[in-house]
């Protein structure tokens, strides 16, 4: 296991931001045939570094995990066996895996040339917000009709 003694917050080194790039890049390569960029690409690979920030601590531990997983340096395999080191990682520490990649994928998907790829404006969702079909709103007849389930606050 790796020594957590140094884990601090705070921005991530270069070398920890190389690594982070390498493993961005094996979850979402690039697609030159669809004309999609990959996970490392830089302005996106910028918004993953900004979204790690406030965790900078449980990144850099997942990135250590990831490293001992792989035999001491991920970044420096090749795609099949990071595929295969990637995979052991998710097994052998889920919560550090499902860390990484609700950030990479997070930033991938906000960025506007994959929102226009999937033919979605490239804009937040507010204020201007989707039509939503409306639904049923009698089924919350028997929720308004139950009595209180709190106190009121003075």
């Amino acid at each position: 296991m790796p020594d957590t003694a140094d884990l601090t917050p705070g921005p991530l080194t270069v070398e920890e931001q190389h690594h982070l790039r390498m493993v961005a890049a094996s979850m979402i390569p690039a697609n030159a045939e669809l004309g999609l960029p990959g996970a490392n690409d830089s302005p996106i690979f910028a918004d993953i570094l900004e979204a790690a920030a406030p965790d900078g601590a449980g990144v850099r531990l997942a990135l250590r995990f990831l490293d001992e997983t792989s035999g001491g340096n991920f970044a420096a395999l090749d795609a099949g066996s990071q595929a295969a080191m990637a995979e052991k990682f998710r097994i052998d520490h889920p919560n550090q895996f499902i860390l990484l990649v609700s950030i990479v994928v997070r930033c991938y998907y906000r960025d506007d040339r994959v929102m226009r790829w999937l033919s979605m404006e490239p804009r937040p969702p507010f204020p201007l917000g989707f039509e939503l079909k409306q639904g049923d709103w009698s089924l919350l007849d028997p929720v308004r009709a139950r009595p209180r389930l709190y106190r009121e606050v003075p």
